[in-house]
């Protein structure tokens, strides 16, 4: 049986994992972190974007409109949140009305459907809190909005059930041929061997990408930081709202999440360091002086918490997607927007591309769907006497401001792929995403945890390597 090796457990990493899990093959997939969903992935703006930005004809345009489609489908068969919420793109000059049409015509000429243009006062009769200068708009009616890291822990997990292996804190430091195989060492001294590597190593595609190929690619990390708003706000934005998108993105919009918060966001700004993380002042003094031109009414008291992402820009401007120049070496780098949205259609494409390559034989049994941890805030008072009939766990609600139960939490580190930390016990419940950032749930968490995984309350980390406690005081036993 053939193997393969998907380096990077991002939404494209884990999207073709769960792809070429169709097949009979032997699937490895190496992430350098302690769970999937933990880069670009994590942090994102969660827009499943129509198709009028990028430029027609190119690789990103292609997957955009294939991605788009799919949404509806596989949200459904993985059980993740989706919405097609609707977007606007907004204009406050009218001399620049033709942007907006050049715009239009740009997703005309993708196969975008549904495009609309607005006069400001159609615009705010949509979306009655933006600003009153606006003089136009762009409707575009089949984006929507999606949970990116719930989204890619459901491929993860759908790839995990039908038997793909993951392994964490893998970080890879070498590839070379061995015996006409590909040979992948982890800087732990680990090693692998495979007929086949797939690069969705996200900023870091370019040092993988030059581990192996004469020809380099350059991959730039693109910081964006973002504002999240308590759920009071959801109500001033129910449509994704743009401003006109420049050559660094898209800029600055004002969005609903899947989960009922405003997101505002994100800044574009280039550096070296591919783990710049933090947030700054200037970034963030961006981020909101912009999104109230938008939706005047936004306040900073309702923010809730700032993060920022990095995403993988390539030098070139477009997706880079395919096997390389040495055989049996795929490169799919340079995913930034709308790798989310495209995500679906490229580990279609490049799942049918390596088992066509490789003559795999689809396998008996493929388990296409699954289903989500249960989710307590959202249910009926009737489902959630079912439920806690069936699991007493579900009638103890650890996290009040997301009303997240201790059921969820004990489904969610027992799964497949399950959280071994709070970080991930976050990501797969919510616990911890509410007004109060974890401040009254984080201890139970921690309880939780250490009784599921049987490890000391002091081992318990916030993600993978943060610890979080250095000992007991006199009061805990």
């Amino acid at each position: 049986m053939k193997d393969i090796i998907i380096i990077g457990g991002g939404v494209i990493g884990c999207a073709i994992a769960r792809e070429l899990s169709r097949y009979r093959v032997n699937i490895t997939l190496l992430e350098r972190r302690g769970d999937v969903s933990q880069g670009t992935t994590k942090a994102n703006s969660g827009i499943v974007h129509a198709g009028f930005d990028a430029k027609p004809n190119t690789v990103k345009a292609k997957f955009n409109m294939l991605g788009n489609a799919m949404f509806d489908d596989i949200a459904k068969q993985l059980d993740f949140p989706f919405k097609r919420n609707g977007a606007l793109v907004l204009c406050f000059d009218k001399e620049e009305i033709g942007v907006l049409k050049e715009l239009y015509e740009r997703g005309v000429a993708n196969g975008v459907s549904g495009l609309e243009l607005l006069d400001g006062d159609k615009a705010r009769e949509l979306e009655p809190y933006i600003n009153d200068k606006v003089v136009g708009a762009l409707y575009a009616k089949t984006s929507g909005i999606v949970s990116p890291y719930e989204m890619c822990i459901a491929y993860a997990e759908n790839a995990s059930v039908n038997g793909c292996e993951f392994l964490f804190n893998k970080e890879v430091c070498n590839i070379s041929k061995e015996k006409n195989r590909w040979k992948v060492s982890a800087m732990d001294g680990s090693s692998y061997l495979a007929d086949v590597v797939i690069n969705c190593a996200g900023v870091y595609a370019d040092e993988i990408n030059n581990m192996v190929c004469d020809e380099k690619i350059k991959i730039v990390a693109r910081k964006g930081e973002y504002m999240l708003y308590d759920k009071s706000c959801g109500y001033l934005a129910s449509r994704t709202i743009f401003q006109m998108p420049s050559k660094m993105g898209k800029g600055i919009l004002v969005a609903p999440t899947t989960h009922g918060n405003i997101i505002t966001g994100p800044t574009a700004k280039d550096v070296d360091d591919k783990e710049a993380l933090y947030t700054t002042y200037e970034g963030l003094k961006e981020v909101y002086e912009k999104a109230v031109v938008s939706v005047p009414s936004l306040n900073k008291r309702f923010v809730i918490t700032q993060f920022s992402g990095l995403r993988a820009h390539s030098v070139d401007g477009d997706f880079i997607i395919g096997e390389s120049a040495q055989k049996g070496f795929y490169n799919v780098a340079g995913i930034e927007s709308p790798g989310l949205t495209s995500a679906p259609a490229i580990g279609v494409y490049v799942a049918k591309d390596v088992a066509d390559k490789l003559s795999l034989v689809e396998k008996e049994g493929f388990i296409a769907t699954r289903k989500g941890v249960p989710r307590f805030a959202t249910m009926s008072d009737e489902e959630r006497e079912e439920l806690i009939k069936i699991n007493p766990l579900y009638g103890k609600v650890i996290c009040k401001c997301e009303t997240v139960t201790e059921g969820e939490i004990v489904d969610a580190i027992n799964r497949p792929i399950g959280a071994k930390d709070v970080g991930g016990v976050k990501f797969r419940t919510r616990a911890g995403m509410g007004k109060c950032q974890s401040g009254f749930c984080m201890e139970r968490v921690m309880d939780i945890l250490e009784r599921e995984l049987g490890i000391a309350f002091e081992e318990v980390e916030k993600s993978s390597g943060g610890k979080i406690v250095v000992g007991k005081t006199k009061g805990r036993k």
